[in-house]
């Protein structure tokens, strides 16, 4: 078992009030670089997070602290993260997004089955990972009934428009990848929204230029 941080580190006296930070998060990983980085990044960006290696922990830890989210890794020796997250969907009502670097159309399909929030491809950064957390934040607090959520949002190599727009980016002005999601965030900055909602207009403009060309 793991334990829990927030942005200024480890809680010594156990779990900070969820009021001080972001939300609450448990992140399920058994790659422990994986899980540190993906914790650490998280807490930087002002999450409490719960962190756990192994899925028999990540029910313990669930039913202890209430995480209002959860990110799953999905293979993972004992339970899996798709076992995990049908605990947390049956038993707690805890919603859940997962982090994978597998999609194949058999793991899609057991992902929208479940009803994950999300599905977020690997390899990603933290800097692609914070704004689907944030995303699965804003849908959870504007549908309460996510509770038990039905209703998946599957994100692939394909169909999440962070690292779509991001690319998009390196290609027309040379930029390394860390440099366009840095302008991926700055631009929607400057217009008050998310890096979701920039890389979506970004692809809609894109989309509507192809259709243009036709």
């Amino acid at each position: 078992m793991q334990g829990m941080s927030t942005a200024s580190g480890p809680a010594p006296g156990g779990p900070a009030p969820v009021s001080a930070s972001k939300g609450r998060i448990l992140v399920v990983d058994d790659d422990r670089l994986v899980l540190a980085t993906v914790a650490h990044g998280l807490a930087q960006a002002g999450y409490e997070v719960i962190d756990a290696d192994n899925g028999d922990d990540a029910i313990l830890l669930a039913r202890e602290h209430r995480p209002q989210l959860a990110l799953l890794d999905i293979r993972m020796e004992g339970k899996s993260g798709f076992d995990v997250a049908a605990t947390l969907r049956d038993a707690y009502r805890i919603p859940f997004m997962f982090l994978s670097a597998f999609s194949d159309e058999a793991t899609v399909a057991e992902v929208q089955r479940l009803g994950a929030l999300a599905y977020l491809v690997k390899p990603l950064d933290v800097g692609q990972i914070v704004p689907g957390v944030e995303a699965a934040f804003a849908r959870i607090k504007a549908e309460p009934a996510l509770a038990a959520p039905t209703a998946p949002v599957v994100r692939d190599g394909l169909s999440d428009p962070v690292p779509l727009a991001v690319g998009i980016l390196m290609h027309r002005h040379s930029l390394t990848r860390t440099t366009a999601f840095a302008r991926l965030q700055r631009l929607a900055a400057e217009l008050g929204i998310s890096a979701q909602a920039q890389a979506e207009r970004l692809l809609g403009a894109v989309e509507e230029l192809a259709r243009s060309g036709d």
